[in-house]
């Protein structure tokens, strides 16, 4: 290796399971910084090339104060409808709930990371869901004239059975991820059991402890300020122009309904036609990136080392000052995304940047400006860029493996498949995996030349022996250890394996002759590393994909369509895709059930709840009215749709269906009193807005930050919280009107 154009070694440095990699990086900074004081004056340096924890304590800060925002949002949210006093009640829930949450992961051997901040985000809003329905319940008696511990009793039996069927049917729709296969699923395996925990968690808090609370302030959590005044006329005038809209829509149920039909249809055209962009793996960029230089097989390493210290240089050349934390040449190994190759024709360049700042080129502008310059390099090598994405470990989004038995075909094919890939759109860094051999020179004694200069065959085949590996003379004894003593010719650097054979050799007779002459050499080639995929030998061509011109699932198509037009050239030859795509099919093929496992589940709570197999479709209606709001959200905000939103929107399924929970459960109470459908459906609709614009809001202010970067983006968990948002504002606003629609007049029909 070369640091700087000085000579180094580089060691890579690896932490085991469970281990703290912050920690870890300190204690290395130590020994570094200890070791270094050492060895002051003997012209040695160590130096940290690259610090992979940058990023991590990045993410970790980009998380944790969008976690802080969105505490605060919430806050600012309870104390908007419910004061200041019942705010901090609800504080203390949200305290409560994410302290059992961490000591519960804690006991499980769960490590703070990204992914458990993640699930923390999500649920934030949603652990004040429930203590929210229940305060406003208790504060509605309370503001009537009722004592404070009767009004948290009454409360409870009125709106226990609800909160407890909301809180069960979100995690229903979290707890079937937890089995979600495929990298996505190994990768977010937390977040669920993070989200259920804290629910959990919540649910206890607001059942028994919350009424306490409540109980113990008594009438003062009921504010006469001026404030409280404007707050219970803004309450009112939501509930009055809320119930006029709701009675013109029910005027007219069959257009506004048909309005939302159209909505829902006009979202699945849009998915369909192309509009919204499809990116499933959608990652925060690592600031580090190599520049792959392959040699040929026969390449010595200082040839590699060499050609890789000019490739260093036209980087270095292209990087602008501040940009770049280290460069580093490499020979005989080269890292990529799932293995680490060794061999004296690989080498590599390692451009470790500093971390991002204002004005700072991004780290895809880096590469494509200087592609040209890298690629176009004088020499043997074939140069290729490898960028790193922070997130699960992933295949290229083109990865395809040509199978073949005859090693010519197999090569033909291969060389066809690069061929296809490179006419890609946005295709980019297209290489296989192929290695060829080296030179290889047979050797085989000429007994009759042998025998003409006086030699024993035996006797030359030892002479080439002691040339190349030597021979065994004596054992010796090292500490009880056996040594064997090995005599071979003086170590020399052979360019060509020929050379060999124009080495001199003494014969009996006093004359001289070379090696070659008592020899047949036969010139080749030795095979290289062989691989097989499912019984049969593959080459893997790769390619990366600029997200900007093509994705995945087009590139890929495009490659098989092509395929199909040249097959017949290689009969015995066949494509299995794997790479990004494979993983986004598994995921894909994980995702359908899981979905519809969580709906299922959803659907049982729903029925055992309101003992009916009927009105659980009514309330089930919000789960296509959130897919059409993710939908919106992707069409406004130009966001690419990702596995990482579809996995929001399973989540979504859970948390949408709470505000039709509530209100119809409502209704259905009023319709057991007497009341008749119309009226019992307007009470319902006045009684609970307030409520599912309190529980929507706390949610959707919980993950507002992260979703629209107010602390700082991530393209990783950002659509998640996005999906979320977007998906439960818009079937909130839609089920306020839509699910009593459809309930008046289905009730109505059920009784006639």
């Amino acid at each position: 290796a070369a640091m700087n154009g000085q000579p180094g070694v580089m060691m890579s440095i690896t932490k085991i399971g469970y281990t703290n990699t912050l920690e870890l990086v300190g204690r290395i900074r130590d020994y570094i910084d200890r070791k270094n004081a050492v060895l002051a004056g003997s012209g040695l340096k160590l130096t940290l090339t690259d610090d992979q924890t940058i990023p991590t304590r990045q993410a970790l800060s980009v998380m944790q104060n969008n976690a802080a925002i969105g505490l605060l949002l919430v806050l600012g949210f309870c104390w908007l409808f419910l004061g200041s006093r019942i705010a901090a009640l609800v504080a203390l829930g949200v305290v409560f709930s994410v302290a059992g949450a961490f000591v519960i992961l804690d006991a499980v051997g769960s490590t703070l990371n990204v992914s458990v901040l993640l699930g923390i985000v999500i649920v934030l809003g949603m652990l004040v869901d429930d203590a929210v329905v229940i305060v406003e319940a208790t504060y509605f008696r309370m503001e009537r004239g009722m004592a404070a511990l009767d009004a948290a009793l009454d409360a409870l039996r009125e709106v226990g059975l609800p909160v407890s069927a909301a809180v069960s049917t979100t995690i229903a729709a979290f707890l079937p991820l937890m089995l979600l296969t495929g990298i996505v699923g190994k990768f977010m395996f937390v977040i669920p059991f993070v989200v259920t925990v804290g629910l959990a968690v919540s649910l206890i808090e607001a059942f028994w402890m919350l009424p306490a609370h409540v109980s113990a302030l008594g009438r003062r959590a009921i504010s006469h300020s001026k404030t409280q005044r404007l707050r219970e006329r803004g309450t009112h005038w939501v509930r009055l122009k809320y119930t006029r809209m709701l009675i013109r829509v029910m005027r007219y149920p069959v257009r506004y309904l048909g309005l939302a039909l159209a909505l829902f249809i006009g979202a699945g055209a849009a998915v369909g036609a192309g509009w919204v962009k499809f990116q499933f793996f959608a990652f925060d960029p690592i600031r580090l990136y190599y520049v792959n230089v392959d040699m040929p097989a026969d390449a010595p390493l200082e040839e590699t080392l060499r050609q890789a210290q000019v490739v260093e240089a036209r980087v270095r050349s292209e990087l602008r000052a501040g940009e770049a934390r280290s460069v580093i040449s490499l020979a005989g190994v080269q890292f990529t995304e799932t293995e680490v190759l060794y061999g004296d024709q690989y080498g590599q360049i390692a451009v470790s940047l500093n971390p991002a700042k204002p004005g700072m080129r991004g780290l895809d502008a880096i590469i494509e400006d200087m592609r040209e310059m890298v690629t176009s390099t004088p020499g043997r090598a074939t140069i290729s860029f490898l960028k790193l994405s922070g997130g699960p470990p992933t295949a290229k989004p083109i990865s395809v493996k040509v199978r073949a038995d005859d090693r010519q075909e197999l090569r033909a094919a291969a060389d066809a498949v690069k061929t296809i890939v490179s006419r890609i759109p946005g295709a980019r860094d297209v290489v296989d995996n192929d290695i060829t051999g080296r030179a290889e020179l047979s050797l085989k004694v000429d007994v009759n030349a042998a025998r003409n200069a006086g030699l024993d065959p035996g006797l030359v085949a030892q002479l080439v022996r002691l040339h190349l590996d030597g021979e065994v003379v004596a054992d010796l004894r090292d500490q009880g250890e056996k040594v064997e003593l090995r005599v071979r010719a003086a170590p020399r650097t052979v360019v060509r394996v020929e050379e060999l054979l124009d080495d001199p050799i003494a014969l009996p007779s006093g004359g001289i002759t070379d090696l070659g002459a008592l020899l047949i050499a036969e010139e080749g080639e030795s095979l290289g590393l062989i691989r097989h995929w499912n019984l049969r030998r593959a080459i893997t061509v790769e390619a990366d994909l600029d997200p900007e011109l093509n994705n995945t699932l087009s590139a890929n198509n495009e490659l098989r369509a092509e395929w199909e037009k040249i097959r017949a050239r290689y009969p015995n030859a066949d494509l299995d895709f794997s790479g990004e795509l494979d993983d986004i099919n598994e995921s894909l093929d994980a995702m359908g059930p899981l979905f519809l496992l969580g709906v299922g589940l959803i659907y049982l709570i729903l029925a055992a709840q309101f003992r009916s197999y009927f009105q659980p479709f009514l309330i089930l209606v919000t789960v296509p009215l959130a897919f059409t709001g993710v939908t919106l959200g992707l069409l406004v905000s130009g966001n690419p749709m990702s596995l990482y939103t579809l996995y929001g929107v399973i989540a979504l399924t859970g948390i949408a269906v709470n505000a039709a929970i509530v209100l119809i459960d409502a209704a259905n109470a009023r319709r057991a009193s007497g009341m008749r459908t119309l009226h019992a459906t307007l009470y319902a609709a006045r009684r609970r807005v307030i409520a599912i614009l309190m529980t929507t809001g706390t949610t959707i202010a919980g993950l507002f930050s992260l979703a629209f970067g107010l602390a700082g983006k991530s393209l990783l968990w950002g659509p998640v919280a996005a999906s979320i948002v977007w998906g439960l504002a818009f079937s909130t606003v839609l089920t306020l009107f839509v699910v009593p629609v459809l309930y008046r007049f289905f009730m109505r029909q059920r009784r006639r």
